[in-house]
């Protein structure tokens, strides 16, 4: 992306989604379930400081055009993706 100015912008869906949900998709992605390795302990949860976290990506939008372009699904299978070929090489090392 090329702009004459410099500014801040937001990169974002739009959409929630639960670290919960997250995981579920990620490890599902991976062939797992998520609940066979993730442990969640209540006394190292921080309280939230927002009720809800969410993205605007609105300036980036008006001034950029920029959209997003990708589901959540496709960037957790991206995600996971890079992680299994990072560690596939680690272990032919």
């Amino acid at each position: 992306m090329q702009h004459t100015a410099l500014d801040d912008y937001v990169v974002a869906t739009g959409h929630n989604t639960t670290i919960r949900a997250f995981c579920r998709l990620a490890f599902s992605y991976a062939g797992l379930n998520f609940q066979d390795h993730v442990v969640s302990r209540s006394d190292l949860m921080r309280p939230a400081e927002v009720d809800v976290l969410l993205g605007n990506a609105s300036k980036a939008e008006q001034k950029l055009n920029w959209y997003p372009t990708i589901t959540l699904e496709n960037m957790i299978a991206e995600m996971v993706d890079a992680d299994l070929a990072r560690h596939s090489s680690r272990l032919k090392q």
